[in-house]
């Protein structure tokens, strides 16, 4: 049996039973999941960055959007925030800072 300890996707656990697997497995307490989704992100932007074509690269980008997230969620959770009022923040730094899409790089000032 080969080991993994990461984190993976819902459903994993599930297909590999089907396939006539005995999976061990755990589910992770809010700071392992955390960690665990850290590593996972790590994992995903190396991935990106080693694929060659564009329908790999944008597969890649889809997973490292999802670990994305689910670490936003894990905060959201772990530090019992409320999305709603951090969304509604996001959006007024958008509007009265803008955004990060100029590549402004700011020397000094």
């Amino acid at each position: 049996m080969k080991k993994y300890n990461k984190l993976v996707r819902d459903k994993i656990v599930s297909d590999l039973k089907k396939k006539g697997l005995k999976p061990k497995y755990h589910r992770a307490g809010k700071v392992e999941k955390l960690e665990k989704l850290f590593e996972k992100f790590n994992e995903e932007i190396e991935e990106f960055f080693k694929a060659r074509k564009k329908s790999d690269k944008e597969e890649e980008l889809a997973d490292v959007r999802e670990v994305m997230y689910a670490i936003y969620l894990a905060l959201v959770e772990h530090y019992k925030l409320d999305k709603k009022i951090v969304k509604s923040i996001q959006r007024k730094k958008a509007r009265e800072k803008g955004r990060f899409e100029k590549n402004i790089i700011l020397d000094e000032a």
